[in-house]
Parts: C-alpha cells; structure tokens; sequence
C-alpha cells in the first residue's frame, strides 16, 4: 500500500505545498483509492493537483472523527462527479461539537452526502480489504488518554466530548500491524491495543498520524513508555504533536519528520 500526505500542519522547505492545521492522506492499493480525511478547507484538494493526483476516482473516503479540521473539505469534494464511492465512519462523526464557544464540528450531515456516496456508519470494525479495517469505536484500556476536548451536544445539553467517534485504520500484513491515524483523541496506546486485538496480531510496524500530545505532560511519558514497550521500528508523528512531545519521543523512539508529500510505501 502507498501512503500520500495530501496535507498536514506541516510542510517542507523548497517543497511548494500548502499547509494547515489539518491533515489528509491518500491511500493506494492495488484495487482501491482511499481518501483518509480532508482537513480544515480545500487545500488538500489544491495540493492533489500540485502532486498530479486525481481525487475524482476515489473509492473510498474515511473520516477518522467529527471535528472540522478533518471534515472541513469534504464540502470542496463535492464538485468532482465522484461515483459509487463509500463514506466510512463512526456514526457519531456528525454530532454538534464546539470548543471555547466555536464550532468545530462537521460542516456537512448525512443527509447532505447520501446523493454523493454511499454511507457505512459503524461502530465496528469494518474491513474494507482483506489487509485494511477502519476499526470503529476504539474501547479505553488506558483512562490516561481519554482526555475530553470541547463538548457535544447530545440529550439537549452540551457535555465534555471524549470523542468517542474519534478512529483509526489497521493494515495487516505479514510482517505486522501498520496504524494510520488522524488525532487519535481516543488514545494512541488505546488504538494500538485495540489493532492487535482486531488484526490478531501483536506486532506493530509502525504507526503515522496525529497522537494528540501537546505539552510535556504525564499523558506525554506514559505514552512513550508504553510505545518503547511495544518496539516499534519507527513512528511517524504528525498534525497534533507539538515539538517539545517530538523532542521527547525521540529520546526512546525512533520517530521520522512528516509533512505534505510525504510519501511512504507499506
């Protein structure tokens, strides 16, 4: 499988890409061409035509969890004829989330994608090939990481969100267990957990995507012990991980910088 980095918050010198607080990936097998969500605004979809990618022929479009700055661009996809192609995610992606008063849930409804796609909202694991599985609603092994952030509206009232909608994809092969994920507010040690239980395996190759670890904190140090524990050839952090989490990862870690365009084979 071949991973593109169509967009990420960061980007790379002399590389003449856009970035945003955001984050979207391009996934390529030999039978299927998966969009992994579509950052914060159009920009992805502006950098696609820089590389000479063509989005109108996607298979797939996955969204990892409800907050805008995955499902802010799904609205600029819409123009591209796109055709029998599956929405997958949590059902519970769609829910009114704001923080601090703002709104940062997604700007679209299933309502408004069902003439565009075909919607697959599961809870569940969901295999979309023999190798690759959107896993659903991640259970908490580790109560560390399931840090609210913001709130949701549910029961007419708004409640902390621990983003329970909040995925990842697992893809299995031979050797072990790659992870692609987005913020993982469901925990990254809890995503890993739950990947080796769905993918009866307990090696990970490596893990790329978002791990939500913005401050040197308690959250930050157990995770690495438990990633160090799990030995991991290489990680690659990206979207939410601040510099000083990266500097500390790359103490016990083998960690690899990611930006738009990065590109890398599984």
């Amino acid at each position: 499988m071949k991973l593109t980095v169509l967009l990420d918050n960061n980007t790379y010198i002399d590389q003449y890409f856009f970035g945003e607080p955001g984050l979207s990936y391009l996934l390529e097998t030999d039978t299927e061409k998966i969009l992994f969500d579509t950052g914060y605004s159009g920009i992805y979809l502006k950098n696609a035509k820089l590389m000479h990618v063509d989005l109108s022929n996607i298979t797939h479009l996955i969204i990892s969890h409800g907050h805008s700055d995955h499902t802010g661009g799904i609205t600029h996809l819409l123009n591209y004829g796109l055709k029998n192609v599956q929405f997958i995610a949590h059902p519970n992606c769609f829910d009114k989330k704001r923080k601090n008063g703002k709104d940062i849930g997604s700007p679209v409804k299933p309502e408004n994608l069902e003439q565009y796609f075909s919607l697959h909202l599961t809870k569940k694991p969901y295999w979309i090939n023999k190798n690759l599985v959107f896993l659903g609603e991640i259970p908490t092994i580790f109560d560390f990481e399931r840090v609210p952030v913001g709130e949701r509206w549910i029961d007419d009232k708004w409640v902390p969100d621990v983003n329970i909608d909040d995925s990842a994809l697992a893809y299995k092969t031979d050797n072990g267990i790659f992870i692609i994920t987005a913020c993982s507010h469901s925990g990254i040690c809890n995503i890993v957990e739950y990947a080796k239980k769905i993918c009866n395996d307990e090696q990970i190759l490596g893990i790329i995507g978002g791990f939500h670890l913005l401050k040197n904190d308690a959250k930050l140090q157990k995770t690495i012990e438990y990633l160090a524990k799990q030995n991991i050839p290489t990680l690659y952090p990206a979207h939410c991980v601040c510099l000083e989490a990266k500097i500390e990862m790359s103490k016990r870690l083998n960690i690899k910088e990611v930006a738009t365009n990065f590109k890398l084979t599984i």
